[in-house]
């Protein structure tokens, strides 16, 4: 259990002199900072809240050092509201939680202190919480485990929405929970007589376009960052103690937000899909870091879009709030869905047998790849980049280079502030490196450079040619493309979504198919130097 902590080093308030034998203990998750939650409606002095900042949670993966920060901030302005509204609550900081371990060793010395004889905790999100917890509780005498009270779905409907099915289509669940909870509907069918309007959320930005400066925050976060130097805390990114930019309360979350509906909402489904040199955000909302550590819900994003749309249609088109709608309302729920439908067995899942190791310049951005070079870049300096950045640039190269689905997920998963196991591993690992087979995506995202110049202006700042196939100053995703495809043959040449790319390979020159594998084999041994 580790050294026990004195009394006057764990409770460094005095406890209110009702608390006596019995009392429960509530433990509060850093990604569980819903001030709606049922359990703070009232004060109880029976029932204690604990709060710890541990190891445990900062190095199970190399974090951005944003993303620590951030929820230990967020936790700790958390903590001082229920402190003012006279709630019991121990708040261990790190420093405080080191020398003794993670939620078990604090929870078991919190139980000694009160005499504390049941303990509750709300759903975790992420499958090693929730074994975790499990096995902490059966130290009381009773416990209970509760809703977060944040999704719209139960951690099992997914699964039993498509029971039976090998693939589950977003889709059909997306227009479920539009019917569900009446979003854009009218009786039965959707409001404009269309459900889904992706086709028209695929727009770059035109030429000397300027989006309206993301709204940022200004925190002073120097003792954070002096205490995770403190305490040796190993993370990645960049990070200005004095100019922390994301949203740490409830209030500044809603505040963001509004500055969405206001400046982003009209034109993010057109250009949601853009990418942008000299643009990080464009039109997002930027609420997801928010929303997954529950200051904001989704159902009052996904209906305060609504309503700002019903209100604007005149300045608002329809395919700019189903766009969004359509990310909270469909594929959030649905990857978590996913998730508990098949842990822990999918985060094993490696459809293709990829082996090879993650380019030490995903942790630095050293790359003459400048798609990659401004991606990863970017993700380093804001700890975020927006879906197809994610998907179609670092993604997509990874699963054409072969990497390892298990670097690919540490990656993902410590680089963004947005990050949970629950969402990153079936964004990865499935939509993303389709090393689940086919659970989440019908088809691998895989592109050449041609989408890169579609969708963005990263080509224009290259080393390499984005018309070039082989030869000097090729584009490397030209040739990873087909060498993905022709390694691969066995496993996707049935699968009637890439039918195409088959048939051009079958008609394509062997002299010139042959250039092309040779050449993708050079990059792929020196992938270093790419």
């Amino acid at each position: 259990m580790g050294t026990k902590l004195g009394r006057s080093e764990i409770l460094q308030r005095t406890m209110s002199k009702k608390q006596k034998e019995g009392t429960t203990l509530r433990l509060i998750l850093g990604d569980q900072l819903n001030r709606e939650h049922p359990w703070f409606n009232e004060v109880d002095d029976n029932v204690s809240f604990v709060m710890a900042e541990v190891r445990q949670e900062t190095d199970y993966v190399n974090h951005h050092i944003q993303k620590v920060v951030g929820i230990f901030m967020a936790m700790r302005k958390f903590a001082g509201q229920l402190k003012k509204a006279g709630h019991q609550l121990h708040y261990f900081t790190l420093d405080e939680t080191q020398p003794i371990g993670g939620f078990e060793e604090v929870l078991a010395n919190v139980q000694e202190e009160t005499g504390a004889s049941h303990f509750e905790f709300m759903e975790p999100d992420e499958y090693r919480l929730d074994q975790q917890l499990r096995g902490i509780a059966a130290s009381f005498e009773s416990w209970e485990c509760v809703s977060s009270h944040h999704f719209l779905t139960e951690r099992d409907e997914l699964a039993t929405f498509f029971k039976g099915k090998k693939t589950y289509l977003m889709e059909s669940f997306y227009r479920s929970m539009r019917k569900k909870y009446n979003i854009l509907m009218e009786d039965d069918q959707p409001t404009t007589g269309k459900w889904n309007y992706d086709a028209s959320n695929r727009k770059k930005l035109p030429a000397n376009h300027r989006p309206t400066e993301p709204m940022l925050f200004q925190h002073d976060v120097s003792a954070l960052v002096e205490l995770l130097e403190k305490c040796e805390v190993k993370t990645i990114g960049e990070l200005d103690p004095k100019n922390f930019i994301w949203p740490v309360t409830r209030k500044e979350a809603l505040e963001l937000f509004d500055y969405f509906l206001e400046e982003g909402l009209h034109l993010f489904g057109d250009f949601q899909d853009a990418m942008a040199m000299e643009y990080w955000s464009i039109y997002h909302s930027r609420i997801s870091f928010a929303m997954n550590i529950k200051l904001v819900s989704p159902l009052e994003i996904v209906k305060a879009v609504e309503e700002k749309w019903e209100r604007n249609q005149d300045s608002i088109s329809i395919s700019q709030a189903e766009g969004y709608i359509r990310q909270v309302l469909g594929w959030r729920e649905y990857m978590r869905g996913v998730y508990w439908a098949k842990m822990p067995d999918y985060a094993n899942l490696n459809y293709f047998n990829h082996e090879r190791a993650l380019p030490t310049w995903f942790w630095t951005g050293e790359t003459k790849m400048n798609c990659l070079k401004q991606s990863i870049k970017q993700s380093l300096q804001f700890a975020y980049a927006h879906h197809i950045q994610r998907l179609m640039v670092t993604g997509n190269f990874a699963l054409l280079a072969g990497i390892h689905p298990d670097e690919v997920d540490a990656w993902y998963l410590g680089i963004y502030i947005d990050a949970f196991e629950w969402v990153e591993i079936t964004n990865t690992r499935g939509m993303s490196q389709f090393a689940d087979g086919g659970i989440v995506g019908t088809k691998p995202y895989v592109s050449s450079a041609n989408y890169m110049h579609k969708q963005g202006d990263y080509c224009s700042g290259c080393s390499y040619k984005k018309e070039k196939k082989v030869g000097e100053g090729a584009c490397p995703f030209n040739s990873l493309y087909w060498h993905f495809y022709a390694r691969n043959e066995e496993l996707l040449a049935k699968n009637p979504r890439i039918g195409m790319a088959y048939r051009t390979l079958a008609k394509m020159a062997p002299e010139k198919k042959n250039e092309l594998l040779d050449q993708a084999e050079e990059y792929l041994e020196n992938i270093e130097q790419l």
